[in-house]
């Protein structure tokens, strides 16, 4: 049984949080059985927008605490967004309703409609965990299963950020909307900084995996967070091959390369975490789905697998390559393609490789991003001719939204009114609307090139798509009838401006949680274009028994995914890491055979 020190001297709260894809729900939900089944009371919460924590466990779990059946002494709670936003707002305008004339109802509605209403609502749940304990008073600890990095420390930044601001600020606080008990808020945001920077109360576990790029990420992750006063951390390092993996049954040269560049990465750690006390836990040969899989996550067998060698399942009929699919896309000339999922799929690679096959056909490509924790430079380490690649950067979209607004609205002001005014602009509301404005830039100069956009993790995106159709129906009430006009919204639904590429694994979880968010781009009247399963062990046919055994657990996902879409590119498990643009090119090679016909399926 591996060493296990992050479960050590176990302050009342543990963070989870890490790079999209490094096994954070896995490990969370792990050590809440581990810790249940040891006597103790445990809630785990989740804080990502995109939670799957019911789907790990089997149960449904919503925005109240739900004991889990096959854990005594465990509950869970998955902090819903929309539930909690359309609470927050009923909290807000329900005591006015009779009172106010019905326009002045719907104003209060609409301002409370916006992605930051709705991040605002998460937000009071959240510290409302952290700051008032007695709410948890039942529990021993706190679990808290997070977004991936960059949602989670804009989460994390809040508390500092609203206690500064509402400490601070004369301004108007119309994000906020018209909200009551600021002393309140005030209080509770004190107390979530308070507790989050206490090492005695709250440890954060960074998880990542053996690889150069997650580690990377978990050493910056660590940086941010310490600079907001989180020291107390552990790492752990999740899925790395194990050494039988490797040594039985015929060689494997997936197997050894995927080992071999596991330990390189692992010998150089970065040196912002290398001190930090270690976790090593290895791969399992299944997925960690329901609590038997849970418990050997911490527990694992490394018994090697038996001969004769697992048979592989071939990929569903009619499943294609990434390079049909940029076949099919150029011949629009241009466009925008918005690759999207949850972190950790290998959406910036999916992005970077349909880019990179663009411009190597003479084609004028934008290759930017929306995801504040994507690295577009380390994916292609170099330039490209025809590619050009920017990042929407939150900081500097909100430097430049607060200069325009100050050189335009206040312009006309006085000294009083000018200092009133930029105070108001220290909201973190801001950051959406800065960000927005951005996105439609990006979105507006697809009209004459390749525009291929790596999007945020699904929850952050469809925050940035909720401000989207706010902004269209906003202008929809401006314009007077029989106006013609186009907002990004109408450029998002537009099947011939957009196409939409939902990138997941072929794993069970990865698979439904794209079905999700297809399911919510159906509700903003947006159809993906294509899916696109990434690091299928299945399209790399390897001979290692273990890699077989994971090979045959896609055989599930992956006819689910032929179901939900009719047009799929399968890509295979590469030996090396798709960085680099030689590397990235591999990604769009043609497939030895062509294609089957394809089966008849939903669109």
């Amino acid at each position: 049984m591996p060493a296990l020190p992050f479960l050590d001297d176990l302050p009342r709260f543990l963070f989870f949080t890490g790079k999209g894809g490094v096994g954070k729900t896995s490990l969370a939900c792990a050590t809440a059985v581990r810790l249940a089944e040891q006597g103790r009371r445990i809630l785990l919460t989740s804080t990502d927008p995109a939670s799957n924590v019911g789907q790990v466990f089997g149960v449904t779990i919503g925005n109240t605490v739900t004991p889990v059946p096959a854990v005594p002494g465990l509950d869970a709670l998955e902090i819903d967004p929309q539930q909690a936003a359309e609470a927050y707002r009923g909290a807000i305008i329900d005591p006015v309703r009779d009172l106010l004339p019905a326009a002045e109802v719907a104003a209060m509605t609409e301002q409370l409609s916006g992605a930051c209403t709705t991040e605002i609502a998460s937000f009071n749940e959240f510290t409302s965990l952290l700051a008032d304990e007695s709410t948890t008073t039942a529990y021993d600890h706190v679990l808290f299963d997070t977004a991936p990095t960059g949602h989670t420390i804009r989460l994390l930044r809040l508390p500092g950020e609203w206690t500064s601001y509402l400490s601070d600020g004369k301004g108007d606080v119309s994000c906020l909307g018209p909200v009551a008990g600021l002393d309140r808020l005030r209080h509770d945001y004190a107390g979530a900084l308070g507790a989050l920077t206490d090492p005695a109360r709250t440890r954060l576990v960074l998880v990542t995996r053996p690889q150069r790029s997650s580690l990377r990420e978990a050493a910056r992750t660590f940086e941010e967070l310490r600079d907001l006063g989180m020291t107390n951390a552990h790492l752990v390092v999740n899925g790395v091959m194990p050494s039988y993996a490797v040594t039985t049954g015929p060689a494997d040269e997936l197997a050894l390369a995927v080992g071999s560049r596991e330990q390189e990465a692992l010998a150089a750690v970065p040196d912002a975490v290398a001190a930090l006390p270690r976790t090593t836990l290895p791969l399992l040969a299944h997925d960690t789905v329901g609590v038997p899989a849970l418990r050997e996550l911490l527990d694992p067998d490394e018994t090697p697998h038996p001969s004769p060698l697992p048979e592989i399942v071939s990929p569903p009929r009619g499943f294609t390559d990434l390079r049909r699919l940029v076949d099919d896309l150029e011949g629009d000339g241009h466009g925008l393609v918005m690759c999207m999922g949850k972190g950790g799929v290998g959406k910036t690679t999916v992005a970077a490789a349909m880019a990179l096959e663009l411009a190597s056909r003479g084609h004028e490509v934008l290759l930017t991003t929306t995801d504040p924790a994507a690295h577009l430079d380390d994916t292609l380490e170099g330039g490209v001719e025809h590619l050009t690649v920017e990042r929407i950067d939150p900081r500097v979209a909100i430097g430049a939204y607060r200069e325009r607004v100050m050189a335009s609205k206040g312009k006309a002001l006085d000294d009083a009114g000018r200092a009133v005014l930029a105070e108001d602009l220290k909201s973190p509301c801001t950051d959406e609307v800065a960000v927005f404005q951005q996105f439609s830039h990006v979105v507006f100069r697809a009209r004459k090139q390749f525009v291929v956009l790596d999007t945020a993790p699904t929850g952050h995106t469809l925050l940035l798509l909720d401000a989207t159709g706010s902004y269209h129906r906003e202008i929809t009430r401006q314009m007077s009838e029989g106006a013609t006009f186009v907002t990004p919204l109408m450029r998002l639904q537009d099947p011939a401006r957009t196409k939409v590429v939902i990138v997941t694994l072929p794993e069970t979880t990865p698979v439904l949680e794209a079905q999700e968010l297809q399911d919510d781009l159906a509700r903003a009247g947006i159809s993906p274009w294509a899916w696109v399963v990434n690091a299928s062990l299945t399209a790399a046919a390897p001979t290692s028994p273990f890699l077989r055994a994971r090979a045959r657990t896609e055989a599930a996902p992956l006819a689910s995914v032929a179901r939900l879409c009719r047009r799929v590119a399968v890509l295979p498990l590469l030996a090396h890491e798709p960085v680099g643009a030689a590397a990235l090119s591999q990604l769009t090679r043609p497939i030895a055979q062509p294609p089957l016909p394809p089966a008849r399926s939903h669109p």
